[in-house]
């Protein structure tokens, strides 16, 4: 199940390009697991830390992970079952004020995530292999099914690297 970069489109082949599995499955298991870890090391103090004026928080970032991963999931199951409609595309500037995390404990939310990872490794597992390479157009782009799967856990892995690299630093 190996995915080329000549078939992501440009906007996704960064979050791709984060991702060394060659198995979208594995891929999906693998970013999950780590994220999880990073989460897990979270202090309650640290929760609604931001590197820098007008950057999200980390509760806010978490919860941006959960938006993303739910549309992009909803695409590729649009896709999947042939379902031919463009599909709109998402601000997540727009979505991320209203996401409650500031409502919502860092143990709530890891546990919303770690859920959701496993319901879209159940969705794409039940996808044949000619499932994946079904297409579809979201945001004006055409993407397959495979690719939205290393989109996932390309985009997470991205945001892992934001947390360790500019929110997590102890220096």
């Amino acid at each position: 199940m190996l995915i080329h970069l000549e078939n992501v489109p440009r906007f996704y082949k960064n979050y791709v390009k984060q991702v060394e599995e060659t198995d979208v499955l594995q891929a999906l298991q693998t970013s999950g697991e780590h994220t999880m870890k990073v989460v897990a090391s979270i202090t309650e103090a640290q929760q609604d830390h931001r590197y820098a004026e007008g950057k999200w928080s980390i509760r806010e970032l978490l919860c941006h992970l959960i938006d993303a991963e739910r549309i992009f999931a909803y695409r590729a199951l649009r896709f999947a079952r042939n379902d031919q409609t463009a599909l709109p595309g998402w601000d997540e500037n727009d979505y991320a004020p209203l996401a409650n995390a500031g409502g919502r404990s860092l143990s709530q939310i890891a546990g919303e995530m770690q859920r959701l990872r496993l319901s879209t490794i159940d969705l794409f597992e039940g996808f044949t292999e000619e499932m994946l390479w079904c297409k579809g157009f979201a945001n004006n782009t055409e993407i397959s099914v495979m690719a939205l799967g290393f989109v996932i856990a390309g985009h997470e892995t991205h945001h892992r690297k934001i947390l360790l690299e500019r929110y997590l630093t102890t220096g």
